[in-house]
């Protein structure tokens, strides 16, 4: 769907990269290359009037912009740095472009959600800029009226746009967004090696905390969470080793995330629609089956049979046998025979979750799940979730 054909995107493509040595837009990102995921971003979002600004090498990038039937301005200026190219851009916009999104081409990751947010907080206020906000920090990119084109146009500071920006503090106005892409840029090539490494169909680590603090997750929960991610995790990790194909980062995040909309009614949905606004419909589906999942003998295991038996064997932040995870809600419920019958009914899951998974890698869960390799499995988890 498109958002409003008045609102454009300008993506800054001219530069040298010269920190990175090699030419940023063309870099490889993963079945791909940096700038047609920059693109990919915008035109999810419904923006449909994209600008790139080219200079530097623009006759490799340009092809490129061609195929992608992507609008391009050359900046022969782009020497004199990367205001020049803004102005360069705006110079071509139509008279009724509204506002713009400001983009530096080495910024793939922002998610499409997050320029959709950006749209409407700029459609609900009056504000001049609306920049987005992940744990404090602002990010790119900004939406910018064309309110301050006249400004823009006429600005000769060589500090450039940001000391612009800075002078317009009190028409701006800031949208907090669960993305970390915002911030993450290949200006350099470790920069470009950690990005690389990124998935945006799972949340990164930072995005899980901005979740948990976006809807007040207690940290006894979280401490649970993490608890659950690890177990998640070994399984996955174990059962990988046994033959099963699984999805370890996968298994991980849902662990991290299955309770992340605990305390309202159906939260394993409310979560799964949190996460599906996202763009993280894989993570989504398994955390949308954590609390009651279909699972008879013969079906093959996948991260949500994995996400679901490893809740199942974690009371608080403890791991426990299945039989004493349950023993207290069967206890309780004794003579509530409705709610009895799912207390049942899940633990017969858990139970054949557990069969399946024992029966794969050869070896009971208590031998999985001895004492001393406890700390190893924390260890491994840790190292995975900081990216080390």
């Amino acid at each position: 769907m498109v958002l409003r054909k008045k609102i454009t995107a300008l993506i800054l493509a001219a530069g040298y990269s010269s920190r990175m040595v090699r030419f940023k837009p063309l870099l490889p990102f993963g079945d791909t290359n940096i700038i047609t995921k920059a693109i990919e971003c915008f035109r999810r979002a419904g923006i449909e009037e994209i600008t790139v600004v080219v200079g530097h090498r623009a006759s490799e990038l340009m092809p490129v912009l061609e195929r992608l039937q992507v609008r391009h301005v050359f900046n022969a200026e782009y020497d004199q740095g990367m205001f020049s190219s803004i102005v360069a851009g705006l110079r071509t916009f139509s008279p009724e472009t509204e506002a713009f999104f400001l983009l530096p081409a080495d910024m793939p990751l922002v998610r499409s959600h997050t320029v959709r947010l950006l749209v409407r907080a700029y459609q609900k206020n009056t504000a001049d800029i609306v920049y987005p906000v992940f744990r404090g920090r602002r990010g790119h990119p900004p939406l910018i009226s064309s309110r301050l084109f006249p400004v823009i146009l006429a600005w000769h500071n060589p500090a450039g746009l940001q000391q612009l920006l800075e002078q317009q503090q009190v028409k701006a106005h800031e949208v907090k967004v669960l993305d970390e892409g915002i911030l993450l840029d290949a200006d350099t090539p470790a920069d470009y090696n950690r990005m690389t490494l990124l998935r945006r169909d799972i949340p990164t680590l930072p995005e899980c905390y901005a979740l948990w603090d976006k809807m007040n997750v207690p940290d006894s929960v979280i401490l649970h969470s993490k608890t659950v991610a690890a177990v998640a995790r070994n399984l996955a990790v174990r059962l990988n080793r046994a033959g099963v194909v699984l999805d370890a980062d996968l298994a991980t995040v849902a662990g991290e995330l299955h309770d992340v909309a605990k305390g309202q009614p159906d939260h394993a949905r409310v979560g799964a629609r949190l996460l599906k606004k996202m763009g993280c419909g894989k993570v989504a589906a398994v955390v949308a089956q954590h609390s009651d999942l279909d699972f008879k003998t013969g079906r093959p295991l996948d991260e949500a049979a994995i996400l679901y038996l490893a809740d199942k064997m974690v009371k608080g932040n403890r791991i426990v046998t299945i039989d004493e995870r349950f023993r207290e809600p069967m206890m309780k419920y004794t003579a509530d025979t409705a709610v009895l019958a799912t207390v049942q009914k899940r633990l017969l899951t858990a139970q054949t979750i557990a069969k399946a998974v024992e029966q794969a890698v050869g070896a009971g869960l208590a031998e999985i799940f001895t004492m001393e390799g406890r700390a190893g499995f924390y260890e491994r988890t840790e190292r995975w979730a900081t990216g080390e």
